[in-house]
């Protein structure tokens, strides 16, 4: 099948419309962060910067580190460009820009999120680091796909059941991570635990200012919750589109968290440009083992 013209849209220099990218300048090996200013913060340890382009908030690096070649991207806040950037990652490494055809050959990329969170169990350090051995989605991207085979329906129908949000018009799901690429990562220095995702950062994480928030037990409610022996561990906006994109495209995903907040405790970092530049560190020495 040819892609129109209103589907695969392609800027005049043939890269793909929101990342300005074109199919030689990224790697195979992904790391994606939030906020643009972010993606220099990962590069400046690069051994060499052979691309910078940005457009919007979609900045890229790509260079290496210790040989091996790597992309850096931000995606901005939220599942809805987390939606635009992994779509076009993968038509850049998986459709033929000048026939618009998928690739009869597939190319399998390796996303790594460095990003940051909020902690849900009053035994989690700030400063500390955490993998997402799950994600449940709260904000609904992936009921916009056929996702039923790439998710995990159990720990979905359990959450369900559990917190009785359905009369809220909140639908759970849940995708566990890429355990081969979860096992490069893991060491002594990190937990693990089932990351939430919602689509904003104050009422949609119980958070209230001069609005209130509906669901008034939001955090205690979820942190209550375990699955197979593991709890609900940290709220953030973007790790469950992460790994329902990545498997539904035939990618593998991980998601890693510097923990800047304690939501049980009240807590917040004082360090957390120095927490954050650890976990950075900390993710290029474990890819290139």
């Amino acid at each position: 099948m040819t892609l129109g013209e209103s589907e695969l849209i392609l800027n005049p220099d043939g890269s793909i419309y929101h990342l300005n990218l074109l199919p030689q300048d990224i790697s195979e090996t992904i790391i994606t962060v939030g906020d643009p200013e972010r993606v220099k913060t990962v590069s400046r340890y690069f051994d060499s910067i052979e691309i910078k382009k940005e457009r919007r908030e979609f900045h890229t690096h790509t260079g290496f580190y210790r040989n091996k070649r790597l992309t850096v991207i931000s995606t901005g806040i939220g599942t809805d460009n987390v939606d635009i950037v992994f779509n076009e990652l993968d038509a850049l490494a998986n459709i033929d820009f000048k026939t618009r055809k998928v690739k009869q050959h597939k190319t399998q990329l390796d996303f790594i999120r460095i990003g940051t969170s909020g902690a849900i169990q009053p035994d989690i350090l700030v400063d500390s680091f955490l993998l997402s051995t799950s994600a449940v989605g709260l904000e609904g991207l992936l009921h916009f796909y056929n996702s039923e085979h790439s998710r995990n329906l159990d720990l979905e129908s359990k959450l369900i059941s559990n917190l009785r949000w359905n009369r809220f018009g909140i639908h759970p799901y849940a995708v566990d991570c890429d355990s081969s690429l979860a096992k490069k990562i893991v060491s002594n220095r990190i937990r693990s635990g089932i990351t939430v995702t919602n689509s904003g950062f104050y009422g949609p994480q119980g958070r209230a200012l001069r609005i209130s928030a509906k669901l008034k037990e939001f955090t205690e409610d979820l942190s209550k919750f375990s699955f197979e022996n593991r709890p609900i561990t940290n709220l953030e906006m973007e790790t469950a589109g992460i790994y329902g994109l990545a498997k539904l495209l035939g990618h593998r995903a991980i998601s890693l968290n510097a923990i800047l907040a304690n939501r049980i405790t009240g807590e917040f970092s004082t360090n957390g440009f120095e927490t954050v530049d650890r976990l950075i560190q900390y993710t290029l020495e474990k890819l290139v083992e």
